[in-house]
């Protein structure tokens, strides 16, 4: 059952012809982070493979995810009972981001310590963070808190949030996809500091210090996600467009028409569209009653279409036109918002998000052992490939 072959014999020879180009302009990577980077992956093992780095990774953020899971399942626990959560989750957070944001730095330089860079290493590493760029502010937003009558956020922001934040990463690999330059976004670099920092200062000064009236009444929560908000609406995504316009001016554009450029936004779009109906929809409020585990769906299906326009992204193949995930999603949707879930809504949507995250799980299973042995190479090794 591990055995499904997802890649395409197409996008396998594609692989071959890939060459990784990317653009850093960001000061703060390019002059404190970058010379910090260079510095410590200098001590790393030779014998460490770098996917190991990056799995390492993902695995700490992961598992503080499932921390505050057990201690603030509804995200409440910030806001009404702020001593529920112990000082050392927050401390373990702090070091859990930093180190993941270590890791997903220094990976890539390691590969090319150890001469080991392949386009597997490089897939390993996107597919990982499209499903950790839902995980971080799952995590994070337990600092918020939901809303109470007096402080939090409400959970329709959370969930916008997040939209704003998976839109952006995706805008970032449709520009790849057309360009086939990544052009690393400046609010990456910048939000993992700021989270490291707010995950320190919860852990020094508790999580009321986020409870209480900043500046004209507005809680500074609410101010950091305006600005993230802002960032990414009104900075990173003008700029990508303004990138695919100079490679059309410049005719370097990768694909020939408009259609096959705006192809891989499709499923996303639709992706999108249907999650926000469901949650505003829902008649018994699902995004209300069931938060942590809808927006955890969320991120696992944005994942999984993400990644299959990653590889399309890499091999130079065409995008396909529609995910199959989408398909029982809208079934989802139907059957919710027109009432025929009726009270079984919630544990329908459990076992739906359980469904969505085997089928992404074996879906990075069976296309790290293709990629493997097509490659000749172990994922989480320095040793070659036995057949």
């Amino acid at each position: 059952m591990w055995s499904i072959q997802y890649v395409t014999a197409e996008q396998l020879a594609g692989f071959h012809q890939y060459k990784y180009r990317a653009v850093d302009s960001n000061p703060l990577s390019v002059y404190i982070m970058q010379p910090l980077w260079n510095r410590i992956v200098k001590i790393v093992p030779l014998w460490i493979a770098p996917n190991l780095l990056t799995l390492t990774g993902f695995l700490m953020i992961l598992s503080h995810w499932f921390i505050l899971a057990v201690y603030d399942w509804d995200y409440t626990a910030s806001g009404s009972s702020p001593g529920l959560i112990p000082t050392w989750v927050w401390g373990f957070g702090a070091f859990a981001c930093f180190l993941a944001y270590t890791l997903d730095s220094i990976d890539g330089k390691h590969a090319r310590r150890t001469q080991s860079s392949t386009p597997l290493g490089e897939l390993f590493d996107h597919g990982l963070d499209s499903w950790a760029t839902s995980v971080l502010p799952l995590s994070f937003f337990s600092i918020c808190s939901r809303d109470n009558g007096k402080s939090g956020v409400p959970v329709s922001t959370m969930y916008l949030s997040l939209i704003v934040l998976l839109l952006n990463f995706m805008f970032s690999h449709w520009e790849k996809y057309n360009t086939g330059v990544l052009f690393l976004p400046w609010g990456y670099d910048i939000s993992q500091v700021v989270t490291v920092g707010m995950y320190l200062l919860t852990a020094a000064f508790g999580v009321e210090v986020w409870h209480r009236p900043f500046i004209f009444g507005y809680y500074l929560t609410e101010i950091l996600l305006v600005l993230l908000l802002v960032c990414c609406i009104f900075i990173s995504i003008p700029q990508t467009l303004y990138n695919i316009y100079l490679a059309y001016g410049n005719k370097t554009l990768l694909k020939d028409s408009l259609y096959e450029g705006l192809l891989p936004l499709l499923s996303p779009m639709l992706l999108f569209t249907l999650l926000t109906i469901w949650a505003f929809l829902s008649p018994c409020e699902i995004l209300v009653k069931q938060t942590r585990m809808f927006l955890w769906m969320v991120g696992v299906v944005f994942s999984n279409v993400t990644c299959r326009m990653i590889i399309c992204q890499m091999t130079n193949t065409r995008s396909e036109v529609l995910h199959w995930l989408l398909i029982p999603l809208a079934v989802m949707v139907c059957t919710s918002t027109s009432g025929l879930q009726g009270r079984f809504e919630e544990p329908i949507l459990a076992g739906f998000t359980i469904f969505v995250t085997a089928v992404h799980v074996h879906y990075g299973v069976c296309v790290g052992k293709q990629l493997s042995q097509h490659f000749n190479i172990y994922i989480f090794s320095l040793k070659k490939y036995t057949k």
